[in-house]
């Protein structure tokens, strides 16, 4: 339901053990912004996986459609192949981060951020355009 503080988890993964800032983002008509965060955190998880920093997956922006109601998943390691969305390759890799899942409420366009250093995520706010961004390599952290 709408503004309650539902957590979303991994599959077959139990609640207590999933070391995540799982965030749940809720756009409106007037494209207003309301988050819902929701920290579940285990620490001795994260001393058997430690966190890797996230992945500069592309240096621009990638322009999606997204449809209202759906549950998105937007890749936070950088390491998908399947960019801007995830296709689990942070379990493979056991990077201890997980995706950032959001909705939208009404069909429209938007550009999700590659370069992974977005501080809107998952939308880009022009981050790529600095120099710490375009001086990295794809594929490397920041």
């Amino acid at each position: 339901t709408r503004g309650s503080l539902k957590p979303w988890i991994s599959w077959l993964v139990p609640l207590p053990l999933i070391p995540e800032f799982s965030w749940v983002f809720s756009v409106g008509a007037g494209a207003e912004l309301r988050w819902n965060q929701i920290r579940v955190f285990s620490s001795w998880l994260d001393k058997w996986i430690p966190r890797k920093k996230p992945l500069v997956a592309q240096k621009k922006p990638i322009k999606v459609f997204l449809k209202a109601g759906k549950t998105y998943k937007w890749c936070v390691c950088g390491r998908s192949k399947n960019q801007p969305f995830c296709d689990a390759s942070h379990l493979f890799q056991a990077t201890g981060l997980f995706p950032l899942r959001f909705k939208v409420e009404e069909d429209r366009s938007a550009f999700l951020c590659a370069c992974k250093a977005t501080s809107k995520p998952p939308y880009c706010d022009g981050t790529h355009k600095s120099n710490r961004v375009q001086n990295a390599q794809e594929g490397s952290s920041l």
